[in-house]
């Protein structure tokens, strides 16, 4: 009676199977870094209790100065608009509004203002407690 197995089993390991693993992680990690357009401008936020974190297509900055940012360019008030209109897509996007918490709010209402007429969603951005 022959108890030896008929087939061998190789103990081999492949590492084809972490290298794709280890791809897909970094292209998850490449896109989802692409969603998120940080804005390097100082501006003191105002603080918040809640929060959620929203795709970010367009930023519009004011700064204590009230000097204007439309992702990091520097636009004046009367270009804003046109500058908001050419970056928004025609499903209307979103904007994020950073805006100093010194600067008076009608500022902020102005810029919404202008973001609702271009029929895009308005975020004001805040720092959580």
């Amino acid at each position: 009676m022959n108890l030896t197995p008929q087939n061998r089993i190789e103990p081999g390991f492949s590492l084809s199977s972490v290298a794709n693993l280890v791809f897909l992680l970094i292209v998850f990690f490449v896109l989802n870094s692409s969603f998120v357009t940080p804005s390097g401008l100082p501006v003191s936020l105002p603080v918040s209790s809640q929060g959620k974190i929203e795709m970010q297509k367009v930023a519009v900055t004011l700064t204590k100065e009230l000097q204007y940012y439309v992702n990091d360019k520097k636009v004046t008030r009367g270009t804003l608009e046109g500058e908001l209109k050419s970056r928004l897509t025609g499903d209307g996007g979103s904007v994020v509004l950073l805006i100093d918490k010194s600067v008076p709010s009608e500022y902020l209402v102005d810029i919404a203002g202008i973001a609702a007429k271009l029929e895009a969603k308005v975020v004001i951005g805040t720092k959580l407690k």
